[in-house]
């Protein structure tokens, strides 16, 4: 599980990294890289939320396990 929540994190964090920059700049990084809703930035958007749920799902399981 501890290898399944660092994945989660480093999603999270580069979706985090991402609005920052649609937020800020009007950039969209994973459109960029892979097309403007592509089926490739759909998965890693998907991913993001599905990260995103499963850390606040586990959020207290994640803290006593550090």
């Amino acid at each position: 599980m501890h290898i399944l929540s660092i994945i989660a994190y480093i999603l999270v964090i580069i979706g985090a990294i991402n609005w920052g920059l649609v937020g800020f700049f009007q950039f969209d990084l994973v459109a960029k890289i892979f097309g403007d809703l592509s089926v490739i930035s759909r998965i890693i958007y998907a991913l993001v939320g599905l990260s995103g749920l499963f850390l606040l799902l586990t959020y207290r399981d994640i803290y006593i396990d550090i």
